[in-house]
Order: C-alpha cells, then structure tokens, then sequence
C-alpha cells in the first residue's frame, strides 16, 4: 500500500472541493493556487501609464472626432480617456496586456480613430479588460497613445433592473489599469484544469473518464509548486495525457457557433447598442485572427446598417471577414422581432428589409431564420419563411416553458398552410454557453430526438447585452473538440448543421400550428401605448403604400407623383425597430419608450402626410384643401370591401358646408355631426351629398336608447336590442333576426375584474396562472344616456378603479349594424394590477378562434391537459370569436393583444401595471376601443375579418374644395381613365369572401411594376378573381423578396392566369396561403 495515497474514490466530494478551489479566481485561495501564477509581472501608474480624461456632458454618446478634440485633463473616472503608455524594459521577450477595469463598458480606439476592440469590467463571467499592446516586447518599446471610451453602463444595464430604475445616477469605479505580462504556461494549465475539473464533477459517476478526470486533476494540483514555475510545464504533461484521449467516431457531434446575442433596446437604450454592436463585432475579429478555426455569427440587419452609419472602417472589416467565412451574417430580419404581436406585413417586412440588406452588403441572403430570444411563434412563420427564401430555423427559448416541457429538439415545423421548415432548438438550452463541458454533457443528454439525429447545434458567448465569445471560451473548445467523454465539436457556419440533419438523419417528426411559449404572457398587454401606436403605424402605411402606389401608377391628376420609396421605407425600418422582442412587448426600460414615441410620432406624422399627398395627386388639387377651405367632403374606403357607416364629422368641419337645419344628428360629447353613407366601395371613394334636405324622420330604421325601470337601459335597433343594467354590465344582448338571446340567464357581459397581478419573478414579461384566483369584479358608479339617435345612440359609463384609478367608457350602438361599440379612457395609476373585461355567451364550442398573422388560429376553450391549461393567457390580433353551429360572437379590439376565453367566458386584457423595467409602465392616460360583434353562422360563415378590419380601419374623411371634381350622387372617383372604368375602384376581390387584399405597393427595384399582396383568411381552397384598374402587360407571382417563385403552372405563372380580354385576372389560393403578384406595366 502507497503510503500517501489519495483514496479519492473514497471522498470524491472533498477532492472535487480541492480541485475546483484550485482553478478558482474568487474567494480566500487566489493567493496560492492557479491565478498567482498567471501574470510574470504588472506595473501601474506613471511614469508606464499616463491617464487624462474628458467627460461628455449629460447622456450625450459623442463620436470620436467629437472626443478627442475636447480638453482632456488628469481625473480618474467618466467617459474618454485618453491613455499614454511606456513598456518597461523588464518586460523584453514577454507578451504585454493593458488592462483597464472600469466595472462598466469600454471601448478601446487607436490614436487614429479606429475603433479597436471591446472591454467589459466587472466580477462577472462576461469581465474582459486585457489589450494585448504587442505579444513580444522588446528593450526599447515605442512610446503608445491610445484611447478608451468608457460606456456608464454595465453590460446588463445599471444594476439589478427589479430593484431600482435604470435610469438614476450611478458611479462606476476604475478598478485597475495595469501592464501584465501573462505567463503562457500557467494559462494554458489554468484552461486545461477548466475542463478536466468540470469533466469530474459533471460526468456521471459510473463513468470511468469521469474518475480519470478527477485523477488527473487531482494530480496537477499535487505537481505544481508557486515557488517553482517549471513545475507547471510537468503539470501540463498529466492534464494533456487526460485531454488527448480522442473522442469516438460514433459520438455526439456539436456543432459550435459564437455569437453574442444583441438586444437592439432593454436594459439600455436605443443609442447605447449602437456602441455595444461595435464592442462586441470589433472584440470578435480580434479573435478570427488568432483562432482561424472560429466561427461568428450575427444577426439583426439594423445593427449591421448602424455600424455601417457610426463605424465604415469597421464595417469593411467585418465584410472581409464575412467573404473569409468567418464572421456569418445570419437571420434574415430587420431585427429579432416579436413574432405575437406584429402584423402579417410586418414580418413580411422584416424579411425583405433584412434579406435586401444582407444581399446588398455582404452578395448573399440567409437561409437560416435565427431568433433564439423571442417570446412565441406564430404558426405563420413557417410559410413567411419559406417566401423569404430561407428555409431553416433556430431557437431555443421553449425550453423556459413554465407548465410543460417541448418534447422536441430537431423536427419539421408545419405552419397553418402546410408549409414546413427544419428547426432546431439547442439542447444545451442557451444561446450564450460558456464552452464548458457541462453545457456539452446537457447537449446530448437533453437532446429529445436523439433517435433519428445525432447531432445539435451549441451557441456559445455573452449575450443578451452583447459581449460575445471571449478567448477563454475558445480555449476551452479547443480542448474538448475531440475529447473522450463529451461530444465531438467542429466550428462551422449553422447551415453545414441544418444540411447534415437534411441529408443524414432519418425520418424527423412534425410539430403543427404554434409554437406557444408557456412564459411571458404579460408582453401581449404591457406597454399600452406602444401597441396602440404600432397597430396604427401598420395602417397608416398600408394607406400610405397603397395610395402612393395609386398616384404614381395611374393616369389622373397628377401624373407627376413620385412614389416616396425612400421615405416609406425609412418608415418601417421604424416599425420594424420596434417591434424588436423587447420593445413592443413592452418588456424595456423607460428610457426605450420615451425614445419610441419620439419614432411613432415621426411615423404616423410622415404616414399621414404621405397619405394626403397621394389622395390629392390621385383625386385633384381641391383633396389637398385644409379644413377651413373645405366646400364638401368625401369618404376613401381603403378596406377591400363595400362598406356601410354611420361617420362622424368634426364640427370644425362640417360647419363648413352642411347647414345645421340639413343635420341628422349631433353628437352630445363633441358637436361633431353623425352622417350616414351606404357602399362604399372597397379601394374607392364617395362624396357625401352636402344638398340634401335629409332631417330626422327620413331615418328608416333609427336606433333608440331608454331608461327600463326594471333593467337599466336598453338600445335598440332593427338588428339587436341590449340591455345594459345600472353598474354598466350587459344583462341582454338579444338578436332580433335570429331571435336569439347571446347572455346566459344569470350571467352577464362587459364586466370588468381587477386582478392582483405578481408573477414569479419577470414583471413585466409574465402573468401567471394564480393571478387568475385573486380578483374583484367593477360596477360603474354612473350610467347616463349619452346620444339618443337616430343614427346613432350611445351610453356614458363611469368605472371607479380605485381611489387613484377610474375608467370612463361610451357604449355606441347605430342604426346600421348589430355591433356594440365601447370607446374607452383609462386615468391608470396602480401597482401590480391587471384590468380585464369579460364577455360570458350562451354559446357552447370547444374551441375559440383568435386572428393571427395572414390567418387564424383556434385554441381550447377547456382546460383538459396541461397543455391547455398552460393557454390560460392567449395572443389575438384584431379579433377573437366564439362560434357553435349556426352563431357566433366576435370580441374585436383597436390595440389589444392579451385574450382568454374559458368555456363560454370571452376575456380581453386591457392593461397591466409592472413595475419593473420601467417603473412607470402604462401609468397615465389611455384610450383604446372594443366591439361586439354577433353574427350568423360558425366563424368560418361570417364576415368576421372584414368587420375587423373596418373596426380598425375607418373611412378616411378627405375634406374638398370649391375646384372639386367629384359630382353626382354617392358617384365614385374616376382613377383610371378612360371611361367606362371612371366609376370603378383601384382593385377589387370577387369570387372569393375568403380572400384578403392586404397590401399595395411599390415593386422595391422596379418602377415600372407594382406589388399586390393577398392572403387566404379562414382555411380553405379559393379560386379570387382580381381586378386593377391599372393596365399591366403581364403578372408574375413572386416570393416576399419579389423574385419569381418555381412554376406550378404549364404557362410559368403559378396559378394566375389572366382573362382573356379582361383587366382582371384569377388566382386561386390553398387554405391560409399568402400570395405575392407582381404587375409590371
């Protein structure tokens, strides 16, 4: 028997302890184990380093032009710093790092304006302070001048976002700035011992490496000596025999990637990612240089053109490394975007605004969709994919599901139109692995479909605030790329991944519709204001394209009309900013907020302007006519359908024109005047006959509101009659065709409930399932008869919240339509509450139906499973609707997101009151609307879409002037001569209710062509005919990117065909289909 011997079997835990204490850079022992021998020596202060220092006033993020031309003076904190620094001669022969440590952001500049690489102080795992200043000094080093600009942030913004604002003043120490020379040796066992010790503690005990590792380890620690450096080359030997063992052919294979995930706006503003993006890009081509195997991806156009904008020179070197295969482009979006809450366009646009981009700078488009960060997916996305010429993707963020566990790794995403895409979502469960052994271990051992694939991907790097891969990960993935006991590893560009999974794997099982994350539920309410103004943008650039796609296609007025290209796509470069994954689901700090209503205002502004111009380059001088130069007035129906309303024209406007004694009726709240127009057509305008001799009594069917003594108040129309009780809350809603009552006895509709609203931990991301046990229903305090017909009559309702909180609401019923309006103001000020409304029906139906993007999709109304239950807290777009055979009722809303519907209970979040990231989320004034929309038939049957859309879409009041060219009796504009099409719209839809005309515009690199795009609303087959009032010699169906799809017709048009002798021509659709036509003239 060895008379020293270890017994390590005997007590592994203590020999763990032992051996991790001796690679570890915190605690009591650095003094004595591993990091004493890491730096040969260090020097600081004069005469080696002269520091001085300029600070930038205020928030300000001066360029370094700006910067360095400023009084620089001796201090010892803030912002530019400019540095002088004198190698000593005992460093000869030596490696030599500057390390600076500001505990905060830094970015390190050549004295000629370069910017030169990243730093991140701190105690963190992400801490990276060393610039290598020359890897082999000599005696007489040159005199250096460089430049440091310290960020007064830390990587995740300042401090602890749930315990303190982000915004407040805080210092920032400059904790060290030293000249070390690094002693290679040392370093190298020091990242050796990093795997082998963690190889000890992660591998299963009943693995015989696990035991070699935690020998070996424990034999270093045994070999070194401080007082003796040799040693540590004699401790190298044992821990190479450990990591030379190579790995076997038949293992895992990891396919290693780094990235630093970016958020565009969190925990920092908008500006500051300007400069993390330049950090952290510019820290990574430090490391292509000496680790020619590494591989970097990144993603988020935006981030690429501010780059571009802030630093050209590093921009060209980022191109040059991206022609090398080293720094990989990837994604193919505007920015990571929230995939719930945006549009059908607006991922549209995502792609074609970030594809175009990475086609124009770097020869190429992605073919992977990368988004490993965002909170849900829509089961649009597949297709929208595939039309943006890519056709792989990556995730990971299902593996935070609170409730169930996806029981997927690599398999076929199906999306609502059949379209499939490969996914992947990484086993090691992170996007910003640290290249340990153990995420490696978790690689395999979380892998869910090892049975038909062998292989995953591994993202490793500092994210989220950015960072990226630091060299000490890329040691560690040196040593584990062929290392017995963990996966095989090989740094390559994700598509080598995606195609060996295509070629190599057997047959891969299929998840169809949503991939719905059970987290974060709350991001479909908060941040009210920053919905409702998203909603509205992605209108006013529909109007906006459309109309500018009108006056500058068609012959009328003003032939002259340039189309706005650039201005319109300055616009949704906006949108799409910030529908980043943090921004509109209003997960950021305050100061993100305030800087994107600086960008809604400058849209809708624009948008709105954009759309005026058009309309009077379409229609004639007199549509470009203020209010006070107003003769007359016309309504535009930008919808795709016929439509009837009753509209109200601002008194400041009808004044003008109507005589008072002509006027049916005047609103009490406003004096605006109610005006009844009957088909408009869908694309196309009216006039609004301002001769008429109309009075009350010529009101065929007037609507009518009064006081029941026994139920409170009753509106009534031909359509419907509700009875709404003295708290406010429906007690009736009787359909008077159908002879149908919609309210269950006993029960009731518009009640709202104010829930205690805490999650678990992410404030304003989650609402979690117990919220749903704590609640108080709300009476109003006040019900009086606002308006009472005959167009239109309506109800003002008072609802105290709290003592600090109250909600006013008018409940509109006309004399046109079954549908109940409720325009809503809101003066919010709680804390940790979440207001909803709730609608219960005497309707039974398994399932409710929720609009998406480009479609629907229908979720349980039970909660059977867990994976019902876990959809407690639902996204919905312009509408949900609960239908049984025969009838159906539609909740459809101007700006909300967040639905649930349980059993026959309609529920709408309104709003929500977190208090952290911004401490004063959704505290103020809000306005928003909702609807009751009841109507024959099953969902499939109604006319459900269009309604919503006219919900969301009113008529367009175009004031005109004396020269007006609009004459006749509700007569149409003409818009394409010649005659007899003058009575025509712009485009039309028939044949198929089914289909929607979504968007219009501008061929993006063809002037001379145009862009309609349709998509199939419901889920089936349809054969639309498709009418253009503009002549066009031929049409191609094209992808998102507008470039011709494959063939699927023998005439290469995919089935669109032109009618013979027809400006019309006939598509036909598969169930959710979105279709893309290009017309060129």
């Amino acid at each position: 028997m060895q008379r020293h011997m270890s017994y390590l079997q005997k007590h592994p835990a203590i020999t763990r302890s032992r051996v991790n204490n001796f690679v570890n850079d915190k605690g009591q022992w650095k003094d004595v184990n591993i990091q004493a021998l890491l730096y040969d020596l260090r020097v600081s202060g004069e005469p080696h380093i002269k520091l001085e220092v300029w600070s930038a006033p205020g928030q300000e993020r001066p360029s370094f032009k700006h910067a360095v031309k400023q009084e620089f003076r001796p201090a010892k904190t803030t912002h530019w710093f400019r540095v002088n620094v004198d190698i000593p001669k005992e460093f000869a022969g030596k490696a030599v790092q500057f390390l600076f440590d500001s505990s905060s952001e830094a970015m390190v500049w050549s004295a000629e304006g370069e910017p030169i690489m990243g730093l991140t102080g701190g105690n963190g795992g992400e801490r990276h302070v060393d610039y290598l200043l020359t890897a082999n000094a000599t005696k007489d080093e040159p005199h250096r001048l460089f430049y440091v600009e310290v960020a007064c942030n830390g990587l995740f913004g300042n401090g602890s976002f749930t315990q303190r604002p982000q915004d407040r003043d805080i210092y920032y120490r400059l904790s060290s700035v030293e000249l070390v020379a690094p002693n290679p040796s040392a370093w190298a066992l020091f990242h050796d011992m990093e795997v082998i010790v963690e190889m000890a503690g992660r591998l299963s005990s009943e693995s015989p490496r696990s035991w070699q590792a935690l020998t070996a380890a424990n034999d270093v620690v045994n070999a070194v000596e401080r007082a003796d450096l040799s040693t540590v080359d004699a401790a190298r030997g044992i821990s190479r025999a450990f990591l030379d063992v190579p790995s076997s052919p038949a293992s895992h294979q990891v396919y290693a990637i780094g990235n630093c995930h970016i958020d565009t706006a969190w925990l920092w503003p908008f500006a500051e990612t300007r400069r993390k993006t330049a950090r952290s890009w510019s820290t990574q081509l430090g490391l292509m240089d000496d680790y020619p195997d590494y591989r970097f991806a990144a993603s988020q156009a935006q981030q690429f053109e501010w780059l571009l904008q802030d630093y050209p020179s590093l921009f060209k070197r980022i191109q040059q490394k991206a022609q090398d295969g080293q720094f990989i482009p990837i994604g193919g979006t505007w920015v990571e975007m929230d995939c719930n809450l945006p549009s059908g366009e607006s991922l549209a646009r995502q792609f074609l605004l970030g594809q175009r981009f990475f086609k124009e700078h770097f020869g190429k488009t992605c073919d992977v969709f990368w988004l490993p960060d965002t909170f849900g997916y829509s089961s649009q996305l597949p297709q929208i994919v595939r039309l943006s010429g890519a056709k792989y993707f990556f995730t990971q963020k299902l593996s935070w599901n609170n409730i169930n566990t996806f029981p997927h790794t690599t398999f076929r995403w199906i999306g609502l139109d059949g379209s499939h895409i490969l996914t992947h979502m990484a086993p090691s469960e992170t996007y910003g692995a640290q290249c340990r052994p153990g995420e490696l271990i978790d690689s395999l051992k979380k892998h869910k479909d090892i049975a038909y694939s062998n292989e995953s991907l591994y993202l490793f790097g500092n994210g989220d605030g950015g960072g990226g891969p630091l060299r000490h990960m890329l040691e560690r993935l040196r040593r584990m790329e062929n290392l017995d006991g963990i996966p095989r590893i090989k740094q390559t560009h994700p598509r080598e991944f995606y195609e060996h999974v295509e070629q190599n794997s057997r047959e891969l099982v299929a998840w169809k519709g949503e991939l719905y994350f059970e987290l974060h539920r709350g991001t479909y309410t908060s941040q009210s204001n920053n919905k409702l103004w998203n909603r509205q943008s992605e209108f006013l650039l529909r109007d906006a394209e459309l109309l500018s796609t009108v006056a500058s296609m068609g012959s009328h007025h003003d032939s002259a009309f340039e189309y706005p290209a650039d201005e319109l796509t300055r616009l949704w470069k906006l949108v799409c900013l910030n529908q980043f994954h943090d921004v509109v689901p209003g997960s950021a700090i305050n100061m993100v907020y305030r800087d994107s209503r600086e960008m809604y205002e400058s849209i809708i502004s624009s948008a709105k302007e954009i759309r005026k111009k058009a309309a009077a380059s379409i229609f004639g001088p007199s549509f470009a006519c203020t209010a006070e130069q107003a003769t007359g007035l016309a309504l535009l129906n930008t919808s795709g359908w016929m439509r009837s309303d009753v509209v109200a024209v601002p008194e400041a406007l009808y004044t003008r024109f109507f005589a008072a004694k002509n006027l049916m009726q005047i609103r009490t709240s406003d004096r605006a005047a109610f005006i009844p127009v009957a088909n408009v057509p869908g694309f196309g305008i009216q006039h609004i006959d301002t001769d008429t001799n109309a009075s009350i009594q010529t009101v065929e069917h007037p609507v009518r509101v009064f006081k029941d003594a026994g139920s409170g108040y009753v509106m009534e129309n031909r359509h419907v009659r509700v009875t709404i009780s003295d708290v406010g809350q429906i007690t009736s809603y009787y359909d008077k065709v159908q002879s149908r009552e919609l309210v269950p006895k006993g029960a009731a509709a518009n009640v709202f409930e104010l829930y205690d609203d805490v999650p678990g931990y992410w404030d304003a991301w989650d609402i979690e399932i117990y919220s749903l046990e704590k609640f108080k229903s709300l009476n109003a305090s006040v019900v009086s008869i606002a308006d009472q017909g005959p167009l239109v009559a309506s109800l003002s309702v008072c609802v105290p919240i709290s003592e600090a909180s109250v909600l006013t609401q008018t409940i509109s019923l006309n004399q046109m339509s079954p549908r109940l309006d409720f325009d809503c103001e809101i003066d919010w000020h709680e804390n940790r509450k979440c207001l909803k409304v709730s609608f219960t029906w005497d309707i039974y139906s398994d399932m409710a139906t929720y609009e998406t993007q480009y479609g629907i999709v229908q979720r349980p109304t039970h909660r059977n499973t867990s994976w019902d239950m876990a959809k407690f807290e639902v996204c919905g777009h312009k509408f949900a609707d609960i239908s049984e055979f025969g009838y159906g009722v539609a909740l459809l809303n101007d700006c909300k997101y967040g639905h649930s519907t349980l059993e026959n209970t309609m529920s709408l979040s309104l709003i929500r009151a977190p208090k952290s990231p911004d401490e004063f989320c959704d505290m103020g004034r809000h306005k928003f609307r909702y609807a009751i929309y009841p109507h024959s038939g099953t969902f499939s049957e109604s006319n459900v879409v269009q309604e919503a859309y006219h919900f969301n879409v009113p008529l367009l009041q175009l004031p005109t002037g004396s020269d007006q060219s609009i004459s006749g009796d509700t007569s149409v504009v003409s818009i394409s001569p010649p005659p007899p099409h003058k009575h025509h719209p712009f485009f039309s839809v028939s044949g198929a209710r089914n289909v929607v005309l979504d968007t219009v515009k501008r061929a993006e690199d063809d002037s001379q062509s145009y862009i309609v795009r349709l998509y199939e609303a419901y889920g089936g087959h349809a054969r639309a005919l498709i009418t253009t009032r503009f002549p066009a010699e031929k049409v191609t169906k094209v992808n998102i990117l507008e470039e011709p799809m494959e063939s699927d017709t023998e005439d290469g048009q995919c089935s669109v065909h032109w009618l013979t002798h027809s400006t019309s021509l006939e598509v036909k659709f598969k169930p959710f289909e979105v279709v893309t036509l290009k017309f060129t003239r």
